[in-house]
């Protein structure tokens, strides 16, 4: 899953009001921030394979440290307990920790059987990926109800707090769009990693500033809103 681990991101900010967007998303990409330098490293592996299944041409040979259920679990704790070392929040350490294992619960759904339940564990999935149709339609609507739960959950300060908040909606649709519509597949899986981190390094401030430029309501005008 890619775009549906952003939209759960967005959604969480009505439950950490006063976390940072980029935090948000950063918890719910974890372990996809933690598997490119993986790859790199020669620790996890990935092969490029078209036709794996209709939504990639991915074929996840190896990856029990960065996406395994028992390795989701430990990072969404340690996630959670920094997060609440830090703030003193513990309503925004439990939903960041939510957050962390909530990309395997959706990669769970979208992979075939090749997410391990623990290194060296049997593997799972329920291979969503083979149905390019059914994976946008879960996809984009857990973004569509993301982006909208953001929007009713804060108020831009200014025009750039607007601008930028939908500039990276569009961004990350037409990357989204254009990962399942189009294009050949990658030339290697260094390319992939290297991708991979590149986006998060654009994206990771562009959401920090963004919700710089926005102010989460208060209890009491969300009380008021669906």
């Amino acid at each position: 899953m890619f775009i549906g681990h952003y939209g759960v991101a967005f959604a969480a900010k009505r439950f950490a009001p006063r976390t940072s967007l980029a935090v948000l998303f950063a918890a719910s990409l974890l372990c996809d921030l933690l598997w490119p330098v993986l790859l790199l490293c020669g620790v996890e592996s990935v092969r490029i394979d078209p036709g794996n299944t209709a939504m990639t041409p991915l074929d996840f040979e190896r990856y029990p440290w960065s996406h395994s259920a028992a390795m989701t679990v430990l990072y969404s704790v340690v996630f959670a307990l920094l997060l609440l070392a830090s703030t003193k929040d513990r309503r925004a350490a439990l939903v960041v920790g939510l957050l962390v294992m909530s990309h395997w619960v959706l990669d769970f759904v979208s992979h075939r059987p090749d997410l391990p339940l623990w290194p060296g564990g049997p593997r799972v999935g329920m291979g969503l990926w083979n149905s390019v149709a059914a994976t946008v339609l879960l996809e984009g609507t857990l973004f569509a109800a993301g982006v909208l739960l953001y929007l009713a959950a804060t108020r831009p300060r200014d025009r750039t707090g607007l601008w930028l908040t939908v500039s990276l909606v569009a961004v990350l649709a037409a990357l989204y769009g254009a990962n399942a519509f189009g294009g050949a597949p990658p030339p290697s899986a260094a390319a992939v990693a290297w991708v991979d981190l590149a986006l998060a390094a654009i994206v990771l401030p562009w959401a920090a500033l963004a919700d710089r430029h926005r102010a989460p309501l208060s209890p009491a005008a969300l009380a008021g809103r669906p």
